[in-house]
Order: C-alpha cells, then structure tokens, then sequence
C-alpha cells in the first residue's frame, strides 16, 4: 500500500512538472509576438516620419523664395506684355523678387544690355542684328532668343477721319514716303488738307520694322513726326483729324476710344487688324511680326531670380498675350523653348 501510495505521487509530480513547463513556453512565445509587434511599429513610425520629413523638404525646394532684382528694358511695344508678367511674378510667385521694366527701345535697350553689368532682358520688336549679336560675342555674353508673342503693325488715324478707313499697301507706302501730301491726292473726293505723318523714333523696333518691311528701307517722309514716347503719339493723332501714325496693335487696343485703326487690303479685301486677324500665317500676316525679349544667359546661371523669371516667362507668357493685345504663339513652339530655359544651368 505504501508503495502504491509512493507511486502515485511520483506520477502527480511528473505531470505536474510537465504542465508548469507548457505554461512557461507557451508564455515566452507570446512576449516575443508582442515583442516584435512592438518594434514593428517603432519601425513603421520612423519611415513615415522619414517620409514627412522628405515631403517637407520636396516642398521648401519646389517653393524656394528667392530675392534680389530682375532688370528689363527694351521695346515699347513689349512693354505691357513684360510689365503684366513682372507683376503678376511679384504678386503670386515671389515677392521679395523685384522686377524693373523700362522701356527705352529696342535699340536703346541693346545698348543698356550689351554692356558688362547689363540688364538681364531686353526686351525687342525685332530680331538681334548682326553687329549686336558680335558685340556680346566680344563682350563674352551668351545671349538667349525668347519669341514671346505675334504683334500686328496697326495704322491708326483720327476718329472723325471716315474717309481713310480702308486703305491699300501701296497707299500707305506713298503717304509715309511723301509721294502724296493731301488726302485729295489718293482720291479727289476725300478732303484737301495736308497728311500729317506720326511714328516712333529709331529707337524702336516698330520703326525699324516699318522702314525695312513695309518701306522696303526707303527713306520716311521728312515732315514725319517721330516721338519717343507711344502714349504722346496716341495723343497727337488723337488731336488732330488729318493725322495718320503707326505702332503696334496693343497701344492700339488699349486705346480704341482715342483713335481707329485703318483696314489694310492686302489684295483681296481690306483687313482690320484683331487677335483673330494677326498671325504669320493669317489675313493680317504681311503686317504681322513676331516679338521678344533676348536673355542674358550668364546673369541666368549666376542669378536664380533671373533664370526663374526666365523660366516663369516661357511658362506663362501665352496666358497674358491677348489680354495685353498680342497674339499667342503655337504651344510646341512654346514647349520647346520652356525646355531650352529649363536647361540652362
């Protein structure tokens, strides 16, 4: 009986030890779940906070704010179209970035660019001639073509004038030349009074473009009032009913209550110059030019407001063309040389 006894409690012994053992096991098993559980999620918070932390520096470098000057001069038919895009980069892109925009004339403006320290842009209604191009090549200036937009050349006369409403290439040719001096000379029934003839001074492209395009560089006639300042020849012809001037559409479209623009007949009809007429391939093409404003491609690489502005210029530039009286230029054209400035480094 002792033994049976003995034996017995051998055996609770045994069991008893082998449960209290399955318990610890099964205890150790569970903390080291909980254990990597636990340092998976300090894992997984740290790579979204390294991912925050990216995000944020991706976004400080994509809204970078930049300071300093950008200096423009150049065209005065240009200028409204520079001064809304410098602007609207002031107000909605970066404002400690101030942008001067003057408007001394394409040929003017060279001048003031093609100088060491010179204006960064200068804005021009005509392309860069081949003299100006050779003095940035001595002058070591890398100098960058930007086609910003398509303006038409607009003959513009008094409002009380209803007679000179439409007029021929040929007839504008010979009042600007002098081979006529009253109206009564291009027609009998229109008014004896003598023409008098408004345009820009040579320091504008728009004149140069006249005198080599539609004069086929034949001298002006020499009782031509040529003014500096496009705001005085609106006013002049403005003034005075037998007057006849000429500049760019966009002075006219902003001044339709103070003078008329005369339709041109190319040939096959007179054609009044708008945004839906003006283009290098449009009814309007023969007094159609392109314009510009020509980058200084050094002062890009050492400023980043300038390259940036150059950049903000091809991006936006069709966007402020009509408004401002241009007209737009083909998107591809547009693309290509978005990614020409993009380029530069």
């Amino acid at each position: 009986m002792n033994k049976f006894k003995m034996l017995m409690l051998v055996l609770i012994a045994f069991f008893t030890v082998g449960l209290l053992a399955a318990c610890g096991s099964d205890s150790e098993e569970s903390n080291g779940d909980d254990a990597n559980a636990s340092g998976n999620e300090s894992t997984e918070d740290t790579d979204e906070a390294e991912a925050e932390d990216t995000n944020e520096e991706e976004t400080t470098e994509d809204s970078e704010e930049l300071e300093g000057t950008v200096v423009i001069d150049g065209s005065g038919t240009v200028y409204p179209l520079m001064a809304k895009l410098a602007e609207e980069y002031m107000v909605n892109e970066q404002p400690n970035v101030s942008v001067e925009v003057g408007r001394a004339g394409t040929s003017a403006g060279f001048e003031k660019f093609l100088v060491e320290d010179g204006t960064d842009f200068n804005d021009a209604s005509r392309k860069i001639k081949d003299e100006e191009q050779a003095k940035a090549d001595e002058l070591g200036i890398e100098v960058k073509e930007m086609k910003v937009a398509l303006d038409g050349l607009t003959i513009v006369i008094n409002p009380e004038n209803d007679w000179a409403t439409e007029l021929t290439v040929e007839q504008v040719s010979d009042i600007f030349l002098g081979n006529v001096t009253q109206w009564s000379d291009i027609n009998p029934d229109w008014p004896s009074e003598d023409i008098q003839t408004y345009g820009p001074n040579e320091n504008h492209g728009t004149y140069e473009f006249f005198y080599e395009s539609i004069l086929e560089e034949q001298d002006l006639v020499g009782t031509i009032d040529l003014q500096q300042e496009y705001s005085t020849l609106v006013t002049l012809v403005a003034e005075d009913k037998n007057a006849i001037g000429f500049f760019g559409f966009g002075y006219y479209d902003s001044n339709k209550d103070k003078v008329s623009a005369v339709g041109i007949d190319f040939g096959e009809g007179a054609v009044v110059p708008s945004l839906e007429t003006i283009g290098e391939e449009g009814p309007y093409a023969d007094y159609t030019r392109p314009v510009f404003t020509y980058l200084n491609v050094n002062n890009a690489k050492e400023k980043p407001q300038v390259h940036d502005y150059a950049v903000y210029v091809a991006e936006s530039i069709n966007e402020f063309a009509g408004e401002t009286g241009f007209a737009p230029i083909p998107d591809e054209e547009l693309q290509t040389q978005l990614e020409e400035i993009q380029a530069i480094q």
